[in-house]
C-alpha cells in the first residue's frame, strides 16, 4: 500500500470499533457523519485495498453483500440464516490447516473458512412466536 490516506485510516478505525462484521454500505453510513464527502465507491475501493494488503479480512458468507472483519486471527463465524447477523465463534481448538496442507498433494491450500449457521436470538424468538400462532 503506497500510503494510509485519511479516508482509509478512518475506514479501518471504524471497522476496528465494530464487532458486527459490517458491510461496505453499513460502514459508509457510519462514516458519513465524520467524513460527509466520502462516497460509497471510495469505501468499497479502500476496503478492497485493505483486504488485499492483509490488514482486514473480507468475509463472503452466505448470500448478499460481503462483510469485513478486522480480526486477523484464525477464528470461525456463526451467521443467522434469517437476518444475516454474524458473530465470532470462540473455540478452544482451531483447526490446524498445516496438517491438511501437507496431506493434499494435488492442491496448494491457501486457506479455509468454516461457517456455522442458525438463528440469532432475536430471529429465533420471532420464529418460535410464529410457530405458536399456527
Amino acid at each position: 500500500m503506497k500510503r494510509m490516506t485519511v479516508q482509509r485510516q478512518c475506514i479501518l478505525d471504524e471497522l476496528k470499533k465494530s464487532r458486527t462484521h459490517p458491510t461496505a454500505t453499513e460502514l459508509y453510513e457510519c462514516l458519513r457523519h465524520t467524513l460527509p464527502h466520502i462516497s460509497l465507491g471510495t469505501v468499497y475501493r479502500n476496503l478492497h485495498r485493505l483486504a488485499e494488503k492483509g490488514l482486514i479480512r473480507k468475509l463472503e458468507l452466505g448470500e448478499g453483500e460481503s462483510r469485513y472483519d478486522p480480526d486477523l486471527r484464525e477464528h470461525y463465524h456463526v451467521r443467522c440464516i434469517r437476518c444475516g447477523h454474524i458473530e465470532d465463534v470462540v473455540l478452544e481448538n482451531v483447526l490446524d490447516v498445516s496438517t491438511i496442507r501437507s496431506q493434499q498433494g494435488n492442491f496448494v491450500i491457501q486457506g479455509f473458512h468454516l461457517e456455522f449457521i442458525g438463528y440469532c436470538s432475536q430471529c429465533g424468538q420471532e420464529i418460535r412466536g410464529l410457530n405458536h400462532e399456527l
